[in-house]
């Protein structure tokens, strides 16, 4: 069994900043890569930054200079810094993984439930 849960989410004002987190549970599986979405009201699901086990990353245009991805690899954990906050950064959150299933080998994305970031004055 895999569980993906997201925690951190909340509300401030422009140019603050928030912490997210991500913890993929369960056992006999390993992790390709763990990432970050996000999704505002009427718009498509669009990706923040991944990390890959290799330590590459990769930032949205929209997320470079103000956004930083982290891993805690022994706790199956991924963070998201995010600094500078804007209004438009308003949306659901969702911790992505993408994950080896050593029963099969098939290789599977995990999504967590989402937590919300609200940026308003």
């Amino acid at each position: 069994q895999v569980k993906v849960v997201e925690s951190g989410g909340g509300t401030v004002q422009p140019g603050g900043s928030l912490r997210l987190s991500c913890v993929a549970s369960g056992s006999m599986f390993s992790i390709n890569s763990m990432g970050w979405y996000r999704q505002a009201p009427g718009m498509q699901r669009e990706l923040v930054a991944v990390a890959s086990n290799g330590g590459s990353t990769n930032y949205a245009d929209s997320a470079k200079g103000r956004f930083t991805i982290s891993r805690d690899n022994a706790k199956n954990t991924v963070y998201l810094q995010m600094n500078s906050l804007k209004p438009e950064d308003t949306a659901v959150y969702y911790c992505n993984v993408l994950i080896t299933l050593y029963y099969d080998g098939s290789v599977n994305r995990y999504w967590g439930q989402g937590t919300q970031v609200t940026v308003s004055s």
